[in-house]
């Protein structure tokens, strides 16, 4: 049974309990991170932590651990669990109070939860084969820099593509794209591509900071800019990114063929210049 971290104790996942006054149940007021562990040591954890405090400081709420004891902790938390690789899944609430308001309460403890799952790769037939994805109207708030714990309408747009069996929606936002329900989108066109800008409608992804690393390292033109939808439905090729699923090609768009309906050149290099990156850095953990 995985051991988990909750408000100062190591415990059985089973045996952990929160209450129904925290505010994270009320109200989802919280943020969270997840964190890919390769070969037992966690992947880009200063930048993950970096968002994190980001993502705090979106929600007025101070962090209540130093950078050292975050470090500390996902260290126990690798090291009690199982596997050599895995997904580290940490949450930060406001706490709980004794009553429902909506106005934040003063001097109430932080629910911390920390708690580890396996980080098994994509499988080799959606690398081979690209996977399906269809589009919607982008219905979140204007925070989505914030990786908050609030998700229901992620979840309900991510819901969608598995009502039509796809494995993402792509969202799109006043003829612009800004992400996926639980990833980030890339266009290519023309031999180049092409990545929404950071900004407040889209969570900065740290898989996404790597894919235009690569690029960048291997000359490969590329522009963080504002992608317009028509851009997207005439892509030569699209890729889904997050820290989990690594790189994907998207092949199907609304039930259309992108480009040639089969992963493209340009995604079959960066795989290969992720899963070298993925060996070189991820695995024997040298300087990028």
């Amino acid at each position: 049974m995985p051991t988990i971290y909750l408000n100062g104790e190591f415990m059985p996942l089973a045996e952990a309990r929160v209450p129904v006054m925290d505010r994270g149940f009320l109200f989802g007021d919280g943020v969270y991170e997840v964190i890919p562990v390769y070969s037992r040591r966690p992947f880009r954890l200063d930048e993950h932590l970096g968002r994190l405090q980001r993502s705090l400081d979106g929600i007025r709420l101070a962090n209540p651990l130093r950078g050292d004891a975050w470090t500390a902790l996902i260290a126990q938390i690798i090291a009690a669990n199982e596997g050599e690789d895995q997904q580290i899944y940490l949450q930060v609430t406001r706490g709980a109070d004794g009553k429902r308001n909506h106005a934040f309460p003063k001097e109430i403890q932080p629910t911390v939860f920390v708690m580890s799952e396996p980080l098994l790769p994509p499988p080799a037939a959606q690398r081979a084969q690209g996977i399906a994805a269809i589009s919607a109207a982008d219905n979140r708030w204007h925070r989505c820099d914030i990786k908050a714990t609030s998700l229901l309408a992620n979840c309900l747009l991510r819901q969608r593509a598995i009502d039509a069996g796809c494995a993402e929606t792509l969202l799109l936002r006043d003829g612009f794209l800004t992400e996926g329900a639980a990833s980030n989108i890339f266009v290519v066109k023309n031999d180049v591509i092409l990545a929404p800008p950071k900004n407040h409608l889209m969570l900065p992804g740290v898989t996404y900071d790597v894919i235009l690393e690569l690029a960048a390292r291997h000359g490969l033109p590329h522009q963080a800019r504002d992608v317009l939808e028509e851009e997207v439905r005439t892509a030569d090729e699209l890729w889904l990114t997050s820290s989990t699923k690594e790189v994907l090609p998207i092949v199907r768009l609304d039930d259309k063929p992108v480009g040639g309906g089969r992963p493209g050149p340009l995604y079959a290099q960066m795989l290969a210049w992720y899963q070298d990156y993925k060996r070189a850095v991820m695995r024997s953990h040298v300087d990028a």
